[in-house]
């Protein structure tokens, strides 16, 4: 049986989880993996969670995996990422994005923000963490904080490191032409993060 690589990538809608994830899914389609993906959007538009999954191999037989199944996780906001948690195996690699971006229901006063989002992901995975948002705003657009991330893990992650993908020319290749260079700067930007 083929390795098949569960990648879950959680935020809050605007960030940008399904740009990744469509990077991510047209990186491996052009390096011949069979891919899989699947976007759950819940509330995205009013603020509410964000969930993509995709999966690639020598052969995936569907898009959806479930709890304990997932290798990476790319969550670009820390209670995202406890939020789910759950669809972590125990030797995951983690990239957190050190970030809070209220929901619609924290920002609505009905529930509380979590503490120690970030402390509890570090004490049970192996985990990156780095401001996404800073990063993106020192290259002059907050924008590409997911593409900040989505470089960190593919220095992070060997099944994304050592994949032979160029994500450069997969990235200029998915964003709009004028994004081009801004998002290349900001993926090298996250590589460089998650290697310090």
């Amino acid at each position: 049986m083929s390795k098949v690589t569960s990648i879950l990538l959680s935020g809050v809608g605007g960030q940008g989880a399904v740009l990744i994830s469509k990077i991510l899914t047209n990186g491996f389609v052009g390096a011949g993996y069979d891919v899989k993906q699947s976007e759950n959007h819940g509330m995205s538009q009013r603020g509410g969670c964000v969930t993509t999954q995709v999966r690639f191999g020598d052969k995936v037989y569907g898009p959806l995996f479930g709890k304990g199944q997932a290798d990476i996780m790319i969550a670009l906001e820390r209670m995202e990422a406890v939020r789910c948690a759950d669809m972590l195996k125990p030797d995951a690699v983690v990239i957190v994005n050190d970030y809070r971006q209220d929901s619609s229901l924290t920002a609505s006063g009905l529930a509380e923000y979590p503490e120690g989002c970030v402390e509890a992901m570090q004490e049970n995975f192996n985990t990156v963490v780095l401001n996404a948002e800073e990063i993106a705003t020192s290259l002059g657009n907050i924008r590409c904080a997911n593409v900040v991330l989505l470089g960190a893990a593919c220095a992070a992650c060997k099944e994304l490191n050592q994949s032979g993908i160029d994500w450069e020319s997969v990235i200029a290749a998915t964003v709009p032409p004028k994004h081009k260079e801004l998002n290349i700067q900001a993926f090298r930007a996250g590589m460089a993060a998650a290697a310090q």
